[in-house]
């Protein structure tokens, strides 16, 4: 069958036509071969993502973005439409995430599948997140670099002012001064040290000597080790006797005593007994005084006048005896 010109032109034309419409759906994002499901899924942005731009599960491209706008007239979100496979299956709890394909900054969609057991049907509208761009990801791995600087940059200044403050006019002549000092002790340490090496040096012998005597000492005391023991012991054995006498009832029987003779010594202030009426009797006492002092008047008689009371006959003729005259009495001391 030969066809005619006609023909020919209308089905080339036909051909370009399907062509046409199937590369304007293929860029739009959309196959006509493949059977496929609609998802939504809405951003607050969406950083450069495109009409066409893949969908991916773990790298794999399963569909394709094929519509992007605006929620309404007066939102801020964007609502992106995108289509899959029909084979995929969806988990409800799946995120579309928005991240960067390669270093140009091509966007693609990322499906992080979840592990809900129930499906996302067609039409249905997947939790979204979009990854940082670069710019964000450089602020933030930069920040806390960023606030170290700035707080070693306080630092320094704060570093600087103190340095400053420290290393003033007054400031420098102290550190001169106190400087001198310490070398001034340094070397004062040094003539020191040097003395003491020489005393050491002078005295070694006598030194030695005292080390020797010390060592002869330590010695002595080794070998009196048993002396001393057998002494140490002695004062134990005595300290144990000491111990086991009846210090006790000696101690009671003195206290009794002590209270007696206090007993006694109130019966005697008290007048009571011969020794009571002697001490507090004063006319007894002054009786005893006259009594004494006649006794010592009748001796004095005696030694000056014994003819009186002792005859004497040489020849026989006895003495006349002559009256007694008793001598003057004086009259008793009073008592102090």
């Amino acid at each position: 069958m030969i066809l005619s010109r006609e023909s020919k032109i209308g089905l080339v034309f036909i051909v370009a036509l399907i062509l046409f419409v199937w590369g304007l759906n293929f860029l739009k994002g959309k196959t006509l071969l493949k059977p496929e499901r609609n998802f939504f899924a809405v951003y607050e942005r969406i950083d450069g993502l495109i009409v066409a731009n893949p969908v991916n599960i773990n790298g794999f491209a399963v569909g394709q973005v094929t519509k992007i706008e605006f929620e309404s007239e007066t939102s801020p979100l964007i609502v992106v439409e995108f289509v899959l496979d029909k084979k995929i299956r969806i988990p409800e709890n799946t995120v579309a995430r928005i991240y960067s394909q390669d270093l140009l900054g091509g966007k693609s969609i990322d499906l992080i599948l979840g592990d809900s057991p129930e499906y996302c049907e067609p039409g249905d509208t997947l939790s979204s997140s979009i990854e940082q761009s670069l710019r964000e990801e450089v602020n933030r791995q930069v920040e806390p670099i960023r606030r170290k600087a700035e707080n070693l940059i306080s630092s320094i200044d704060s570093m600087v002012t103190i340095i400053q403050m420290v290393f003033n006019e007054n400031m420098r002549d102290d550190l001169i001064a106190s400087v001198a000092s310490l070398k001034s002790t340094f070397g004062n340490l040094a003539n020191t040290s040097s003395a003491i090496d020489t005393l050491v040096m002078t005295q070694q012998k006598k030194l030695t000597d005292i080390i020797g005597h010390i060592e002869s000492i330590t010695h002595n005391l080794q070998n009196s080790n048993a002396e001393i023991t057998n002494v140490l012991s002695n004062f134990s054995a005595i300290s144990d006797t000491i111990a086991q006498m009846k210090i006790s009832s000696t101690l009671s029987d003195l206290s009794q005593t002590l209270a007696d003779i206090s007993v006694i010594a109130e019966k005697i202030n008290r007048g009571e007994g011969s020794m009571g009426l002697l001490i507090n009797d004063q006319k007894l006492y002054d009786n005893l005084v006259t009594s004494s002092i006649e006794l010592n008047l009748l001796l004095e008689d005696l030694r000056l006048n014994p003819q009186r009371y002792v005859s004497v006959s040489v020849f026989g003729k006895k003495p006349e005896k002559q009256p007694y005259t008793p001598p003057a009495e004086k009259a008793p001391e009073e008592n102090k």
